[in-house]
C-alpha cells in the first residue's frame, strides 16, 4: 500500500517536484515531464512516457545514452496530447523526435495526436510502439508493452547516443521491439495512493499469470509455483515465442514489479539463468532488479531480447541516468582470480581407529535427526524468537543442521568422529549465520577437539568430556551467564545432569534421557526470565512468559537423540570379557 502523500490526487506531481529536486544536475521540468540537460552534439531526441507508478519507467530512465525527455501521465494514466507535445517540443535538438511508449490505447492515441502537431510544425516525428507482451494477445501487433519498454529505449537511446539519423534510430527501435519477448506474473495487486484495497487480488496460494502493469490482473490464476518451477515457467513460455531468424544471445531482464524483494529476484535468476544456458542460450550482460513497476506489486516478470550484430553493442553501451547506469570501462581491466576457497582448505583425513570410524557412523544418523527435528520445530521456535527477536532463530537452526549434516555424509567413511564433528561444526557457522549459528559450529568443533579418533574404544565418560567442551565452548563464546536466558540455562542442567549420572554408573541411555528431561524442565523455566544480553535484551519486558528460542532447540534436540533407535545401543570398540559394569560405562549415539 502506498502510504506516503498528502492529497492522493496530487500524487503524480508531487513525486516529479521531489524527483526533479533530487536530479536538478542532469534534468529539468517542464510541462507534462522531464528532458535531460543537453550534451555538446545535438541527437536526435528519443522521448518515451506513460503513467506514473512505473518507476525506473520512465522518467528515471532519462539521461546519457537513454531517453532524452520522458512524459509523465497520472498515476496508470495516460499522459495527454499536450503533455507529450510540450515534453517533445523540448527535447527536440533539431535532428528529429521519436516517441515511444506501451502499446496502450490512451497512450496510442494521445502520443499520435501529439506527433501530428509536432510534424505540422516542421519537427519530424516518428513512433516506436512497445509489444512485447507475449500473455496479451497472439498476434504481435495488438500485444501490450510491459519491461520490454526497457529494451527499446535502451537500444534507441544508445544509437542515438551515437550520432545516428533518424531514420536509423527508428529502424533500430523497431528491430529492437521485434526481438524482444516479456512474460510476467502476480503476487499479489497494487493499491493507489489513498485507496484502502488493491486494484486486484491473487487468490491465496496463487499467483496471476500475465499481469499487466496498469493494476491489470493475470490472464490466469495458477497454483503458486516454487522459484525452479516459476523460473522453468518463464523460460519454456518466452523460448516459444522465440523469434524466427533469432540467434542464440540474449540481452536479459528480470523485473520486480515494486514489492518484490532483491534477493527474491537474485534466487530467481539463478534459477532462470540455469534454465536459459540448458537450452544453449547465451545471456549477454543481464539486469535484475526494478526497472518498470506498478507502484507495490507483488510480481516479477522476465524478458529476452534477442541480439543481433546491430542490436548487441547498442544494449551494452554505456547510460548514465538516474535509475540506470552502466559503464564497462571501470571493468574492463578486472580478471577473475584463480582461487581455492575456504572450503578447500581441510582435504586430509587425519587417521582414524575402527572404533572411531565406527562413532562417525553414529555421529551422521545424530546430525541427521538433528536436522530432522529442528525442520519439524521451525515454525514454532520461529514465533518463539519473534516475540522479543527477529524471529529468524528457527530458519537459522535448520540451515545449520542441514549444512552439518550434508557435509558429514560427504564426508569419506574414513573419517573418525571427531574430524567429522570439527567439518560439521564448521558447515553450521558457515552456513547458518546469526549468534546461534557460531555457537553451534564451534561448540561442535570443541566437542570433535575433545575425542581421540585413534582411540580403541569409546567409553561413556568420553561423551560426558565432549559435552563438558561444547558446554564450555558456548558459555566462553557467547559471554552467557546462568539466568541470561539464553541456550545456556538448558545446557548446563544437560551437562551437569549428564555427569551425575554417568558418574553414578546409570546405563548410557538412560542417563542422557535423565539429562534431557533436565534441559526440557530447564528450557521451560527460562519463560520468567529476562534476556540480559543479545537481541532480546532490549525488549526485556515483551519476553517474560515466553521461554528462549535457543534454550528450547537444544532441548528438542537433546530429548531426539535421546529418542533416537542407536540411543539404545552401545558402542561398539568393547574388548571381549568386559564385565556388565564396564559394558554399562560404553557409549551410545547420544
Amino acid at each position: 500500500m502506498t502510504r506516503l502523500f498528502d492529497d492522493p490526487a496530487n500524487f503524480a506531481e508531487d513525486q516529479l517536484a521531489g524527483f526533479l529536486d533530487l536530479y536538478a544536475d542532469r534534468l529539468r521540468g517542464v510541462p507534462g515531464g522531464v528532458v535531460a540537460h543537453r550534451g555538446e552534439h545535438p541527437q536526435v531526441a528519443v522521448v518515451i512516457g506513460g503513467g506514473s507508478g512505473h518507476y525506473p519507467a520512465f522518467c528515471g530512465t532519462v539521461g546519457p545514452g537513454m531517453a532524452h525527455g520522458a512524459v509523465v501521465g497520472n498515476i496508470f494514466t495516460s499522459p495527454s496530447a499536450t503533455q507529450v507535445y510540450s515534453v517533445a517540443k523540448a527535447a527536440d535538438q533539431g535532428r528529429g523526435v521519436i516517441l515511444s511508449f506501451g502499446n496502450y490505447a490512451g497512450d496510442v492515441l494521445n502520443f499520435r495526436i501529439a506527433a501530428e502537431r509536432l510534424c505540422a510544425e516542421g519537427i519530424d516525428t516518428r513512433i516506436v510502439i512497445v509489444t512485447d507482451d507475449v500473455a496479451s494477445a497472439e498476434e504481435e501487433g495488438k500485444r501490450r508493452g510491459i519491461a520490454g519498454d526497457f529494451t527499446v529505449f535502451k537500444v534507441m537511446g544508445a544509437a542515438a547516443a551515437e550520432g545516428l539519423d533518424l531514420d536509423e534510430v527508428e529502424r533500430l527501435g523497431r528491430a529492437a521491439n521485434t526481438a524482444t519477448r516479456s512474460l510476467g506474473v502476480a503476487f499479489a495487486g497494487c493499491t493507489l495512493p489513498g485507496a484502502g484495497e488493491p486494484l486486484f487480488e491473487v487468490p491465496e496460494g496463487h499467483l496471476g499469470l500475465g499481469l499487466g502493469i496498469h493494476g491489470e490482473p493475470g490472464i490466469e490464476d495458477v497454483p503458486m509455483l516454487k522459484a525452479d518451477e516459476l523460473a522453468a515457467l518463464l523460460v519454456e513460455r518466452l523460448l516459444q515465442e522465440t523469434p524466427p531468424t533469432a540467434g542464440r544471445r540474449v540481452g536479459a531482464i528480470l523485473n520486480g514489479l515494486g514489492a518484490t524483494k532483491y534477493e527474491e529476484l537474485f534466487l530467481l535468476w539463478g534459477r532462470v539463468s540455469a534454465r536459459l544456458r540448458e537450452r544453449g542460450i547465451e545471456i549477454v550482460d543481464p539486469e535484475v532488479g526494478e526497472l518498470v513497476t506498478s507502484l507495490d506489486m507483488g510480481g516479477c516478470s522476465l524478458t529476452l531480447m534477442w541480439l543481433d550484430e546491430e542490436l548487441e553493442p547498442r544494449w551494452r553501451a554505456d547510460a548514465y541516468t538516474p535509475a540506470f547506469r552502466k559503464a564497462h570501462a571501470p571493468l574492463s581491466d578486472l580478471r577473475a582470480t584463480d582461487a581455492n576457497g575456504a572450503a578447500a582448505a581441510v582435504t586430509e583425513i587425519p587417521q582414524s581407529s575402527p572404533a572411531a570410524r565406527e562413532l562417525a557412523d553414529r555421529v551422521r544418523t545424530a546430525l541427521s535427526t538433528i536436522h530432522r527435528t529442528m525442520v519439524d520445530n521451525e515454525e514454532e521456535l520461529g514465533r518463539i524468537d519473534a516475540v522479543a527477536g527477529d524471529g529468524d532463530h528457527g530458519r537459522g537452526m535448520v540451515r545449520g543442521a542441514r549444512f552439518a549434516a550434508e557435509r558429514a555424509e560427504r564426508a569419506s567413511r574414513d573419517a573418525g568422529a571427531g574430524w567429522l564433528l570439527r567439518q560439521a561444526g564448521q558447515s553450521w557457522a558457515e552456513y547458518a549465520g546469526g549468534t546461534s549459528g557460531v555457537l553451534w559450529g564451534a561448540a561442535l568443533e570443541a566437542f570433535g577437539r575433545a575425542l581421540d579418533d585413534e582411540a580403541d574404544a569409546y567409553t561413556a565418560a568420553d561423551v560426558t568430556t565432549g559435552v563438558r567442551a561444547f558446554t564450555d565452548a558456548i558459555g566462553d563464546l557467547g559471554r552467557a551467564a546462568p539466568g541470561d536466558k539464553t541456550m545456556l540455562d538448558a545446557l548446563l542442567p544437560f551437562a551437569d545432569t549428564l555427569q551425575r549420572a554417568t558418574d553414578s554408573g546409570i546405563e548410557p541411555a538412560e542417563a542422557w534421557r535423565t539429562a534431557a528431561e533436565a534441559a526440557t524442565r530447564a528450557a521451560e523455566a527460562t519463560k520468567d526470565l529476562r534476556p540480559k544480553v543479545g537481541r532480546a535484551r532490549p525488549l526485556a519486558e515483551r519476553s517474560l512468559g515466553t521461554p528462549d528460542a535457543g534454550a528450547t532447540s537444544l532441548a528438542l534436540i537433546v530429548t531426539a537423540l535421546a529418542e533416537s533407535p542407536h540411543a539404545q545401543e552401545q558402542t561398539q570398540g568393547q574388548e571381549p570379557g568386559q564385565t556388565h559394569e564396564q559394558n554399562r560405562q560404553g557409549v551410545t549415539t547420544a
